[in-house]
């Protein structure tokens, strides 16, 4: 028995529920359908290993898919007309490196293997709302008569580079590529600011926290109730990690066991340890195959591959600092409502869920807006999630769509979500399956944004001086054993928003932050040529930090003084900044 719209129905009588409402002979042509998907893996330590490089495992992916569909192989692959790729790691943002070469056009050399020749090529933008957004952008081309066959994929080999980056026999991954290619870009902006990387804010763990701490805070648990209502969330994932075949860390672990800081199992950014966070030490690859009902039914694809997208959304939240509320991301529930509204279902009917897991809150905060439990009681992932199943780079959800669509086809007429999520808590792409036929739906998610871009922005102090009080907070753990406490907090004087980073070797603040409740105490925090900093009061800033007389002096942090008789010779001295590192 499942239950769709309302309606508690037995699983076979789900199709003839539907039959009054909409055939497959009823369908428009141009209706957009899943004809098929498929998943390609390897690890270092297992038999049979290939070193396959990213397109390898991306090609091998596609194959698996145009195979899915059913139909002849090789026809399928002449009809795809459109291919998308999503953006590796080493290619997602300006500094990253590609130690074992990569390819200059990833979509095309991709389709060469599969033997597509597509007229047209994409490269999308970094973020893990790729796989999904791409799903509903190209399901609406082809509703428009714009495409009738598109092969979207992705694929990670960064456990091949890491590990063979400095053998003496690596292989080497480079390949020119001639063809058209629509590169999209990195999409960094707004994710990413020299101002966030100078006051610690350089990788995601540390991003996330801050979150996370926040959304504690706002339930009043303390930092151990907290942990375990991490552990209750995930250890569920490391189960069905556990059965999952193209999982790179197929253990299942208890919820103490994912909290509890160890030497296996250290702290990254308070309160995270390392098992709870995304895992991208994989090899994975992941594709889906859509088409037009008329194209499907050209290539003879059966009708039991068919899947279709029922409801579908995509939304952006506000930038990281203009946030009203730091404790959850509304953007990333309306556009689960709105998709879900698209549908026609509620949480209930959900025979499948996938939610984004790189960090707890990405679940939590879609949980806490649509009603669905964090204890564990509720299936979540069908895969086993980004910390256990593995953090495939930008193309999670691709493996997630991939295994919603192979269940739901195992019980007809059921419902199945997929929710990706991109930068931080940033973009959030939603796609609702089934099997039961329905033709296009276009969505309202440009009205729904003009509505989020509208929501007023904090007020912010780039230079802050002054008592403040902590909204925030996070102690990032090196694996050198420094501690950095990173807070973001309202000065008392204006209200406005500050960032703000703890000095070197300050453990009293370090202490303040690892005790009781720091969210809400009161701190000091002063603006300096290089940032902001915090510690516990206007006494100990003059301890870190002993005021200079009003002179002219010779040394400054950023400017040479140099005197030669009656000339003063002043240079401003500006050192380059690397961009921080893209993150899904």
């Amino acid at each position: 028995m499942i239950r769709v719209r309302g309606v508690v129905v037995p699983t076979d009588e789900v199709v003839d529920l539907y039959a009054d409402k909409m055939t497959f002979q009823d369908l428009d042509p141009r209706t957009p359908v899943l004809v098929g998907v498929g998943q390609a893996s390897e690890r270092i330590d297992r038999p049979g290993y290939q070193r396959l490089s990213p397109v390898g495992l991306a090609a091998a992916a596609a194959r698996a898919a145009i195979a899915d569909t059913g139909a002849d192989a090789a026809v399928v692959a002449a009809a795809v007309d459109t291919v998308a790729g999503v953006r590796q790691f080493e290619i997602s943002s300006p500094g990253a490196r590609a130690p074992l070469g990569r390819s200059t056009n990833y979509p095309r050399s991709v389709a060469d293997r599969v033997g597509a020749d597509p007229g047209r090529a994409i490269l999308e933008v970094a973020g893990g709302q790729g796989p999904q957004h791409l799903v509903n952008e190209f399901a609406a081309t082809i509703a428009a008569g714009s495409a009738e066959a598109v092969l979207i994929f992705g694929s990670e080999a960064i456990s091949t580079a890491r590990h063979l980056a400095k053998a003496q026999d690596r292989p080497d991954f480079t390949e020119a590529i001639e063809g058209d290619l629509e590169d999209r870009g990195y999409g960094l902006k707004g994710l990413f600011s020299r101002f966030q990387a100078s006051h610690g804010l350089t990788d995601a763990p540390s991003q996330y926290a801050l979150f996370d701490n926040a959304r504690r805070a706002r339930l009043k648990q303390t930092k151990e109730e907290y942990a375990a209502g991490m552990g209750a969330l995930f250890a569920p994932f490391t189960k069905v990690a556990a059965a999952n075949p193209h999982a790179a860390a197929p253990t299942e672990r208890s919820a103490a066991e994912l909290v509890t800081p160890t030497e296996t199992n250290r702290l990254i950014a308070e309160p995270y340890t390392r098992y709870v966070v995304a895992r991208e030490k994989v090899n994975q690859g992941a594709a889906v195959l859509l088409m037009s009902v008329a194209a499907a039914r050209r290539l003879g694809v059966p009708r039991d591959r068919w899947v279709f997208l029922h409801g579908h959304a995509d939304l952006r939240e506000r930038d990281l600092l203009d946030r009203a509320d730091l404790s959850a991301s509304p953007a990333a529930v309306m556009a689960a409502r709105h998709a879900l509204d698209l549908a026609g279902v509620g949480v209930d009917d959900l025979a499948a869920i996938d939610l984004y897991s790189c960090f707890p809150i990405a679940v939590s905060n879609v949980c806490d807006g649509l009603g669905l439990p964090v204890d564990g009681t509720r299936e979540l992932t069908v895969t086993g999630g980004l910390p256990f199943f593995g953090g495939a780079g930008n193309n999670y959800s691709m493996h997630a769509i991939a295994e919603v669509v192979q269940r739901l086809r195992a019980r007809p007429g059921a419902y199945g979500m997929v929710g990706a999520n991109g930068g931080t808590l940033s973009k959030y792409s939603v796609g609702i399956y089934s099997t039961t036929p329905a033709d296009w739906r276009p969505d309202a998610s440009a009205a729904l944004q003009a509505e989020i871009d509208a929501w007023p922005a904090v007020e912010q102090a780039p230079q802050a001086d002054g008592w403040g009080t902590i909204e925030t907070y996070t102690v990032k753990h090196g694996r050198d054993g420094k501690r950095t406490g990173v807070v973001i907090g309202r000065l008392e004087a204006d209200g406005r928003r500050f960032l703000a980073m703890t000095a070197d070797g300050d453990e009293e603040m370090l202490g303040l932050l690892g005790t009781g409740e720091p969210i809400g105490r009161r701190v000091h925090v002063r603006s300096f040529g290089f940032g902001n900093r915090v510690t516990t009061g206007d006494t100990r800033m003059d301890e870190l930090f002993p005021p200079r007389p009003a002179v002219l002096r010779d040394d400054y942090e950023h400017v040479l003084v140099r005197r030669d008789g009656h000339i003063l010779e002043i240079t401003i001295n500006r050192p380059d900044t690397t961009p921080p590192h893209a993150s899904r």
